[in-house]
């Protein structure tokens, strides 16, 4: 190699090795912030991978990461809440990416409130994005 491929080198994994981010996973987090004895039940899927049901106890959380695909990458997720009987739900997007722009490090944080569910990246407060539904 001449010099100068040489030094391309040095500098593309240079820049590469120094943007760590760039190989880090997306991932999804729920949060349990219902009242005392109200449990969350969780049920998404990756694309068309089903992550199975997850029950969370006040306080309790769940998340899941993964890498964007070529194709677009999605999670759909439902949410039941309400005591034994489980009297409200959601179904929603929890996750939209891939594609021709694939992202690296995203986090998608959910939680469950008593008014509905709150989202956000983690940089900003969290917003209503979504009210229960009653059964």
């Amino acid at each position: 190699m001449n010099r100068f491929s040489c030094f391309l080198f040095v500098i593309v994994l240079c820049v590469g090795l120094g943007n760590a981010k760039l190989w880090e996973k997306n991932s999804v987090h729920f949060r349990n912030s219902l009242h005392p004895g109200n449990i969350l039940t969780i049920r998404c899927q990756l694309n068309k991978d089903d992550l199975g049901f997850h029950d969370l106890k006040p306080g309790e959380t769940y998340d899941f990461s993964f890498r964007d695909s070529l194709f677009k990458t999605k999670v759909d997720c439902a949410l039941q809440q309400g005591g034994p009987n489980q009297k409200f739900h959601a179904n929603f997007r929890a996750y939209k990416g891939g594609g021709l722009i694939v992202h690296y490090g995203k986090k998608n944080f959910w939680d469950a409130r008593e008014d509905g569910i709150y989202f956000t990246h983690g940089k900003e407060a969290p917003k209503l994005e979504y009210k229960w539904i009653p059964f």
